[in-house]
C-alpha cells in the first residue's frame, strides 16, 4: 500500500457487489491469450484470483483463469473456454471484476477507492466543494478529483494535512481546502 489511509486496489462503486480490478486488452498470440490491464495497487494481485468475472454485454460472467504470467510491465492470461484469437477478440475491453466479499479486509483507517467515489467533499467550515468523481495516482500521493457545480478541485490525499476525516456512513470527506483554490 502506498500511503496509509487509502488502498488503490479497486475501482467501481461501493454499491456494486462486483469490484472492477482491471480489464481485458488485445489478444496476445494465436492461442487465445489476452493482455490484462490491472487496476490493483500491486498490479500482480489480480492474478491471485482464479476466477474472474467479466462484464460481457452488461452482465457479469464467471471465467476461470487457466494460466497467467508477467509480460513486460503488464500481464497476459489464458481463460478457460476462450482458446482462440477469435473468441478472445470478443472480450477486448471487458472489465474484470471480483466479488467484493473476496477483497482483503482493511484496517479501520484504510479505504478502497470504490468506497470513496461519490462521497460529498466539504471543507472544515462546512462549504460543500462537490462530489468525489475519481482519484488520480501521482506517485508521491493520490489526488482527489472533486466535481463541484462550477469548478473542479484537485486535492492531495494527505491525511491530517488536507484530508481531515472520512465518514463512510455519512458519505462525507472533510478537507482543509480553500474553495477558491
Amino acid at each position: 500500500m502506498g500511503q496509509k489511509g487509502i488502498v488503490k486496489t479497486v475501482l467501481g462503486t461501493a454499491e456494486d457487489h462486483m469490484v472492477v480490478m482491471g480489464r481485458i486488452g488485445a489478444p496476445y498470440g494465436l492461442k487465445g491469450w489476452v493482455h490484462v490491464q490491472s487496476y490493483a495497487e500491486t498490479a500482480s494481485s489480480i492474478l491471485s484470483y482464479k476466477t474472474w468475472f467479466l462484464k460481457i454485454k452488461g452482465q457479469w460472467q464467471p471465467v476461470e483463469v487457466l494460466d497467467a504470467r508477467s509480460h513486460g510491465k503488464s500481464f497476459v492470461a489464458a481463460l478457460v473456454g476462450y482458446e482462440s484469437i477469435e473468441k478472445v477478440e470478443l472480450l477486448k475491453l471487458s472489465e474484470i471484476g471480483v466479488p467484493r466479499s473476496e477483497l482483503p479486509v482493511l484496517d479501520a483507517d484504510e479505504y478502497y477507492w470504490s468506497d470513496l467515489i461519490g462521497l460529498s467533499v466539504v471543507t472544515e467550515e462546512g462549504f460543500v466543494l462537490g462530489q468525489l468523481e475519481r482519484l488520480i495516482e501521482t506517485g508521491s500521493n493520490d489526488v482527489l478529483v472533486v466535481k463541484g457545480e462550477t469548478r473542479e478541485h484537485l486535492i492531495p490525499y494527505i491525511l491530517k494535512d488536507y484530508v481531515l476525516s472520512v465518514d463512510l456512513k455519512a458519505r462525507v470527506i472533510c478537507v482543509a481546502w480553500d474553495p477558491e483554490f
